[in-house]
């Protein structure tokens, strides 16, 4: 007579679990410029966004390695912003591949920077701080990262302030408050108008066009669902599968 194994316990876990290869690599890139920053402390003059040399000296480099750097004075800079990527970055590029969670990653994260110089063009006195300013860090990217994993997973309770579970959709929401709030205020201008960026461009390229990443997203989301169901029901298709044959 067969024997069936017995239902498991419960178990809790923290996070998404083991990290994917895009996330791993990145983790170990911001890590890496973060302990050389220690040691060579003008990369940020050359590698941080600041908008005044995009503009006038043509570092046309800068909106995209200023996402690499972060705040050496400020460790919790580093540690929250790996902490929300592995958090979302890796349910994320488990449903869309890791092609198109890097192309993801870059363009929010790209756009942003790019975004954050278009805006301290502006003649406005909460803007025009940017333009000298020194930015750095992964926020831009982690905004956009934020806005997919709040479209995909809107009711996923996520703790704000690290004290009680909000939903995802609510959570992004009062960042992206809180963030125009602190955007159009003097204090904290700088950081608040790449965030908001972020999450302006994570919409829009989600929602852009009928092809390309949109169709390809929606191809992602069903076969994420398809497994989910064979999972649940315990269905597995023998014999020869096409199912990846034509991911790209």
């Amino acid at each position: 007579m067969p024997r069936y194994p017995r239902p498991s316990a419960v178990t809790y876990s923290f996070g998404p679990g083991p990290v994917t290869p895009a996330v791993k690599a990145l983790l170990w890139i911001n890590i890496g410029v973060y302990v050389a920053t220690l040691i060579f402390h003008s990369l940020p003059d050359w590698l941080g966004l600041i908008p005044k040399d995009v503009i006038e000296r043509h570092w046309i480099w800068q909106p995209v390695t200023y996402m690499f750097l972060h705040d050496v004075r400020n460790i919790t800079h580093i540690l929250f912003n790996m902490l929300g990527l592995w958090m979302f970055g890796v349910e994320l590029e488990r449903m869309w591949g890791t092609r198109f969670f890097l192309k993801y990653y870059a363009v929010t994260g790209i756009g942003a920077g790019l975004a954050t110089v278009l805006i301290s063009l502006l003649p406005f006195a909460a803007t025009s701080a940017l333009y000298g300013s020194t930015i750095v860090g992964a926020s831009g990217a982690l905004y956009g990262l934020l806005l997919a994993f709040a479209v995909y997973y809107p009711n996923r309770p996520i703790l704000m302030f690290l004290l009680f579970p909000v939903p995802a959709k609510y959570f992004v929401m009062i960042l992206g408050g809180i963030a125009f709030l602190t955007s159009i205020q003097g204090s904290g201008a700088v950081a608040a108008a790449t965030h908001l960026a972020g999450l302006a461009i994570g919409y829009i390229y989600l929602n852009s066009g009928r092809g390309g990443f949109t169709a390809e997203i929606k191809y992602r989301y069903l076969k994420w669902k398809m497994n989910r169901l064979r999972r649940k029901f315990d269905v597995y298709s023998g014999g020869r599968s096409d199912w990846d044959r034509h991911v790209h």
